[in-house]
C-alpha cells in the first residue's frame, strides 16, 4: 500500500470508545473559571483597587497607574493557582495571528533560591521584538523597539495547550516611535470615536445616556479533516488550501450535511470545544453542520466588540488545538477545496446608547425616528465607502470564495428587505406613513397554531444585510481577524452620525421633525443605489450594479488600494483611527502577504507536480504500455491502445503546463501570471487523478478528505 492507503487503513482501525452517558456539567460553577473576570477581581482584589479597575473597565476611565501593582499581585496569585509559571503580553501584530513571548513569574534571590514575582510595570508594558513583524516601512529591521501596552478592557485568560498553563495579558502593539503595528489599537480607537459621535446623535433626540456599545457576534465556519491524511498533503501544511484535487461524484449536491446529524467523533470533538470555550468566558451558542461535508460552524451569543474580537482569536486557537487532541486537523482557510462551499466569518454588527439598541426597528419602525436616522446612516456610510469596506475583506484566500455559491459577490450592497425597502421607498417621496406587518404562516396540522413570520427575508447573497436589530456583514474571510472590519465599519458609521448630528444641532424644537425628514429624505435620494434585495449571484446584478456605479473589486490588489486612497485617508485621519503613514504600511503589508502567498503556491504546485503527481503518472502510463505490449506480442486484438494514446496526450500537455510555470517563477514574472500558470498545471493534473490507477495516486483524495473522519 502506499502511504495514502496506509493512513486511510489506520483511520478505519482507530477506536472511538465513547462514554455512554455524559457527565454533568455545572455551567455555574465552571463557566469562566479561566478568565480574570469582573467575579475574579472582586474577589482577588482589594475594594478600592477594584472599584478603580472596574471605573476604567465599565466607563471608560483612564487607568490610575498606582493600582497596577496591585492589579497585578492578584493576577498572578490567580493564575498561579490555576497551574501557570509563565505569563505572556498577547498581541495581534498585521500577521493577522497572534503573538506572544512567555516570561516566568520567578526572580533568583541570594542563595540559590527564588521567589515569585508580577510587578505593575510588568503588567501594563512589555517590550518584544518589533523589527521581524511586518510593518511596511514603519520600522527598519535595525530598529528593534516595539512595546506592549495593557488593554484592561479585555480579560486575562488562562492558555492551556496540553499540560501547560499560560496567564495571557491581551495589549496593545507599538513601535518606539508611537506607531500602530497591530490590530487591536485602531479597533479600540474606532469604538471610542463612534461612542463620541452616537452620543451626540442620541442626544439630539432627547437621549441623554452617555453608555454607548458596540457589538459583536462572529459567526466561525471551519473544515475539519483526519490528522492521517492531512500530513499527507503538502498543499494543505504549507497553503493551507488543496492545490490539487479533482471534485468527487458527491459532495455537496443532495444538501444533506448542513443541519445533519453530527457525527460521534466530531460532537465529541465540538462538545470539548465548548467546555474549553466557556472555560475562558467565550459564550459558545451554536454548533451545527454547514452546507459542505466536513464544514461545521460554531458561533457565540453577542459581546462588547473589542471583547469579541478577543474572542474570536482564542476561539480559533481552541478549534485548531482540540482538533489535534481528537486527530483531526481545523483548516480556517477560505477556500480549502474547490468546487464546494468555503468558509467565512459572518460578521454581525449592532450598536446601543444605554439600553436602546439603534438598530432595533420596534413594532413601527415607520415611527422609530431614531432606528430610521441610524438606518439611513449606515445607507450613506456603506454607500460612500463601499471601496474601503470591501479593502477591509481583501486576501488571496477569500480572492477564491467571493461571489461562489456561498458567499456574496465583491459587490458591496445592502440587503433591507421587503418592510424596511417600502419604508425608505416612503421617505424618498415625502415621509414614513407605515410599516409592512409580518405574514401569518398557516402549517396545515390542526395541532399547530398559526405562526407568526418575520415582516421580512433573508438574503444569502448579500454582502451586507440587516437582519432584525443588526447588520450582517457576510464577506469577511474565516481566517480573518474581526478587527479590520470592524475598524472600517465603526470610522464610517461614526462620520455618518457626526454629518447626521451637525445638522440636526442647528435645528430648533419647532423644526426638528421637518428638518429630520428633510435630512433622511436627502440621503435616500443620494445613496440609494446601494440597496439591493434581489439575487446577487445573478449575472444580471454585475450589470445593474455597473450602471449605478458601484465597485466590483474582484481581486485583493484592485480591493487594497482603496486603502491609500486620499479621501479614505482624510477619513481616518479626521477621526484619529490611522495616520496616513500607518495605512500606506498596511497597503504594503498586505500586498506583500498576498504575493509572498501566491509565489509560495506556485512554488509548491509545481514541487508537488514534479515529485508526486508525474512519478504516480509516469507508473501508470508504464504499466499501460506493458499491458498494451502483452497484447502486441500476444497477436490479440490491443483494447487499451486508444486508452493509452490519450493517457499520453494526457501527460504531454500536463508537463507541457509544468514547464511553462516553472518559466514563469523563473522569470518572476506577474502575481497574475503565476496564478495563471498554477491553475493550468491544476486543471490537468486533476483530469488525470480521475484517470490514473487508484492504487498509485499519492494525494488523499476530496473523497477521502471529506467523508474520511
Amino acid at each position: 500500500m502506499n502511504s495514502r492507503k496506509k493512513a486511510l487503513a489506520r483511520i478505519n482501525t482507530v477506536s472511538h470508545d465513547y462514554p455512554n452517558q455524559a457527565k454533568p456539567y455545572n455551567i455555574d460553577t465552571e463557566y469562566g473559571t479561566d478568565s480574570f473576570s469582573i467575579k475574579a477581581m472582586e474577589d482577588y482584589l482589594s475594594k478600592p483597587i477594584y472599584k478603580k479597575l472596574l471605573e476604567t473597565i465599565e466607563k471608560g476611565v483612564q487607568l490610575d497607574p498606582a493600582v497596577a501593582d496591585d492589579v497585578a499581585h492578584a493576577m498572578k496569585i490567580w493564575a498561579m493557582q490555576k497551574g501557570a509559571t509563565h505569563y505572556t503580553h498577547w498581541f495581534f501584530p498585521l500577521t493577522g495571528t497572534s503573538a506572544e513571548k512567555h516570561d516566568s513569574f520567578i526572580d533568583p534571590i541570594p542563595e540559590g533560591k527564588a521567589i515569585t514575582r508580577f510587578s505593575g510595570k510588568n503588567l501594563i508594558m512589555g517590550e518584544p521584538d518589533a523589527s521581524s513583524f511586518p510593518s511596511g516601512g514603519l520600522r527598519s529591521t535595525f530598529e528593534a523597539r516595539g512595546y506592549t501596552a495593557w488593554d484592561p478592557t479585555s480579560p486575562a485568560y488562562i492558555k492551556r495547550v496540553g499540560g501547560v498553563a499560560t496567564l495571557c495579558i491581551p495589549t496593545l502593539f507599538l513601535s518606539y516611535t508611537g506607531e500602530v503595528l497591530d490590530k487591536k489599537t485602531p479597533l479600540l480607537r474606532s469604538i471610542q470615536v463612534l461612542s463620541k459621535q452616537a452620543i451626540r446623535l442620541a442626544k439630539c433626540f432627547g437621549i441623554e445616556d452617555t453608555s454607548v456599545s458596540v457589538t459583536l457576534g462572529a459567526e466561525q465556519e471551519y473544515f475539519l479533516i483526519d490528522r492521517n491524511l492531512y500530513t499527507l498533503r503538502p498543499d494543505l501544511l504549507e497553503a493551507g488550501r488543496t492545490l490539487f484535487g479533482a471534485p468527487p461524484q458527491k459532495h455537496q449536491q443532495l444538501e444533506d450535511h448542513y443541519f445533519g446529524q453530527i457525527k460521534p467523533r466530531i460532537l465529541n470533538f465540538m462538545h470539548e470545544v465548548d467546555l474549553e470555550l466557556w472555560k475562558v468566558g467565550i459564550p459558545a451558542k451554536t454548533r451545527h453542520n454547514e452546507v459542505a461535508p466536513a464544514q461545521f460552524e460554531i458561533a457565540p451569543v453577542f459581546e462588547e466588540l473589542n471583547l469579541a474580537t478577543d474572542h474570536n482569536i482564542m476561539l480559533m486557537e481552541i478549534l485548531r488545538n482540540t482538533a489535534e487532541k481528537h486527530g483531526l486537523t481545523c483548516l480556517l482557510h477560505e477556500k480549502p477545496f474547490a468546487g464546494i462551499n468555503g468558509s467565512g466569518k459572518h460578521n454581525n454588527w449592532s450598536i446601543s446608547v444605554g439600553k436602546r439598541n439603534l438598530l432595533n426597528p420596534g413594532s413601527n419602525p415607520h415611527e422609530n425616528a431614531l432606528f430610521l436616522t441610524t438606518l439611513c446612516a449606515v445607507i450613506m456610510a456603506v454607500d460612500k465607502h463601499a471601496d474601503i469596506l470591501r479593502s477591509s475583506t481583501a486576501s488571496a484566500g477569500n480572492d477564491h470564495r467571493l461571489g461562489a455559491n456561498e458567499a456574496p459577490p465583491a459587490i458591496i450592497s445592502i440587503f433591507l428587505g421587503d418592510q424596511l425597502a417600502d419604508i425608505i421607498d416612503q421617505i424618498e417621496v415625502g415621509g414614513a406613513k407605515t410599516s409592512k406587518s409580518g405574514k401569518l404562516i398557516k402549517v396545515g396540522v390542526n395541532q399547530l397554531p398559526t405562526l407568526s413570520g418575520d415582516a421580512t427575508d433573508r438574503n444569502r447573497t448579500s454582502p451586507f444585510a440587516f437582519t432584525g436589530n443588526k447588520f450582517e456583514f457576510r464577506a469577511p474571510g474565516s481566517s480573518q481577524s474581526c478587527s479590520s472590519p470592524n475598524v472600517i465599519l465603526n470610522t464610517m458609521v461614526a462620520e455618518a452620525f457626526d454629518e447626521i448630528a451637525t445638522k440636526l444641532e442647528k435645528l430648533s424644537k419647532n423644526d426638528f421633525n421637518k428638518g429630520l425628514q428633510k435630512i433622511l429624505q436627502e440621503i435616500v435620494k443620494k445613496h440609494k443605489r446601494v440597496i439591493f434585495n434581489g439575487d446577487g449571484y445573478n449575472d444580471s446584478w454585475t450589470k445593474e450594479a455597473s450602471k449605478r456605479k458601484l465597485l466590483n473589486l474582484v481581486s485583493t490588489p484592485e480591493a487594497l488600494k482603496p486603502l491609500i486612497a486620499q479621501k479614505n485617508i482624510a477619513l481616518f485621519e479626521k477621526y484619529g483611527v490611522y495616520k496616513e503613514s500607518e495605512l500606506r504600511s498596511r497597503y504594503e503589508v498586505f500586498m506583500e502577504e498576498y504575493e509572498k502567498k501566491i509565489q509560495i503556491e506556485a512554488s509548491l504546485t509545481l514541487q508537488m507536480a514534479k515529485t508526486m503527481i508525474l512519478p504516480a503518472v509516469v507508473k501508470y502510463v508504464k504499466q499501460l504500455g506493458d499491458a498494451s505490449n502483452a497484447f502486441v506480442s500476444a497477436k490479440c486484438k490491443n483494447p487499451i491502445k486508444e486508452y493509452l494514446e490519450k493517457i499520453s496526450a494526457m501527460t504531454t500537455e500536463f508537463t507541457s503546463a509544468m514547464q511553462n510555470l516553472e518559466k514563469t517563477l523563473k522569470k518572476n514574472a506577474s502575481t497574475d501570471k503565476k496564478i495563471s500558470a498554477m491553475n493550468e498545471v491544476r486543471k490537468t493534473a486533476d483530469a488525470l487523478e480521475t484517470e490514473v490507477d487508484d492504487e498509485l495516486w499519492p494525494l488523499p483524495k476530496y473523497s477521502e478528505m471529506l467523508f474520511a473522519y
